[in-house]
């Protein structure tokens, strides 16, 4: 299954601390809403408010570090990840188990700000574009959701599955402008065959 690691990278005004028991919360935000964003100068997108609404609480989402499903670290399914849509973006919390080595690897950067960025990877499930202007603008109103991750570099610039995900993109935007096209062509030579007859 395909899916993309966004570039909706945002700063975690993330508070790191110590819970006691050997457990550290994480919190921050993985996605902001309307706010657009640059994928590799192709399209602009933005997600629409409320646009997680349908994976919170359906989707076994993951919190991993840059989207490697080797170091799930917390989880919706089991209750150490939780997530909530407020009027800025999608929100997590985690709650971490500081003996984890993923975490103990982790834990210092974020503490120190060296690791101060997070993403979320997704299907589209509704979407719109707008071709109007010189670059396209795409809008996620739904998407599913596979993961929040803390990252250290926007996946665009180089990562395989930003590559890929931007090629799928792309190829359905090809697809978008030709129905759209298509459909047009047809309405105009319906409009000129009513107006002959």
């Amino acid at each position: 299954m395909e899916f993309e690691a966004r570039g909706r990278y945002v700063r975690l005004p993330a508070e790191v601390r110590a819970e006691g028991d050997g457990i550290l919360r994480v919190e921050g935000y993985a996605a902001v809403f309307n706010e657009e964003a640059d994928i590799g100068g192709y399209f602009r997108e933005r997600i629409a408010p409320g646009a997680f609404r349908s994976a919170i609480g359906r989707d076994d989402t993951v919190f991993l570090f840059n989207h490697d499903l080797d170091t799930v670290m917390a989880r919706t399914r089991s209750g150490t990840l939780t997530l909530a849509e407020d009027d800025h973006g999608l929100r997590m919390s985690a709650e971490l188990d500081e003996t984890d080595p993923d975490v103990a690897r982790i834990a210092p950067k974020m503490r120190r700000g060296d690791l101060d960025k997070m993403s979320f990877a997704f299907i589209a499930q509704r979407q719109e574009w707008d071709d109007s202007g010189e670059v396209p603008l795409r809008t996620i109103h739904e998407a599913s959701l596979h993961d929040v991750s803390v990252v250290t570099t926007p996946a665009y610039d180089g990562t395989q599955i930003g590559l890929r995900s931007l090629a799928d993109a792309r190829k359905a935007q090809r697809a978008h402008n030709y129905n759209r096209t298509l459909m047009r062509k047809r309405l105009m030579g319906a409009e000129l065959s009513r107006r002959g007859a």
